[in-house]
């Protein structure tokens, strides 16, 4: 039986792809507060400038591809029962072949219902752009699958339980400063091994082994190291 390897990413495995991590963001980022464009009140204010906002981030992710670090974390499938715990709304784990993907805030390339939350559409490359006036099937006003700053994040108690039954656990490009998913290291088991990939990497607790690369050079790094414990 295949131990199970539960793997945390944040926006640093996707900034190799060229998607703008929060902080280095460029276009709409700088041109508007995040809360304008990013949160329940700046929806509720603005919903037009919001529909733009995600309009043009999926025209971006349209634009680029996995990257190595995407593509070794599907290699562990190999010897590991993988799952992947992100806090990135592209698909890119999906597009490079990853099989359990847990997205906790969101997901880009959806959409869905404002009135009945459980219709979540896929949007395709022919159809990226929502607006206000977008409505679903059923006549339904529609807004991104994202959960906004100022919401719950209602995937959290799914990825508590991951962690917890993890035998592995690893956290791949985050600052660890964005709750709830930060503290998803707390309810690691006493004695699972820790990885922590970063090239800037935070404090982190004794017992966690760092490896301060960037994600594509870490995750073979990992990659590596993992197959020791097969």
């Amino acid at each position: 039986m295949k131990k199970r390897l539960i793997i945390s990413t944040g926006a640093g495995i996707s900034a190799e792809s060229g998607i703008s991590t929060f902080r280095d963001a460029d276009g709409l980022w700088e041109q508007y507060p995040v809360m304008d464009v990013a949160s329940a009140d700046g929806f509720a204010r603005n919903p037009a400038l919001v529909h733009e906002f995600y309009n043009a981030r999926r025209k971006q992710l349209l634009t680029v591809e996995p990257n190595d670090a995407h593509r070794g974390l599907v290699e562990l499938e190999k010897y590991f029962d993988v799952g992947i715990i992100t806090q990135n709304v592209d698909n890119l784990h999906e597009r490079a072949g990853s099989s359990r993907v847990l997205h906790l805030h969101g997901e880009l390339m959806k959409i869905r219902s404002m009135k009945d939350e459980t219709r979540v559409y896929e949007l395709t490359s022919d159809n990226l752009e929502t607006s206000p006036e977008t409505r679903d099937k059923y006549g339904d006003p529609v807004r991104p699958h994202i959960v906004f700053f100022q919401e719950a994040v209602p995937n959290i108690e799914l990825a508590i339980d991951w962690v917890q039954e993890a035998d592995i656990f690893v956290v791949i490009g985050t600052s660890l400063n964005v709750y709830p998913a930060a503290g998803l290291l707390r309810y690691v088991r006493p004695g699972t091994p820790v990885y922590y990939i970063d090239p800037k990497p935070a404090v982190v607790p004794l017992g966690v082994e760092v490896l301060a690369l960037p994600a594509t050079k870490g995750v073979r790094e990992l990659i590596n190291q993992l197959k020791l414990k097969c």
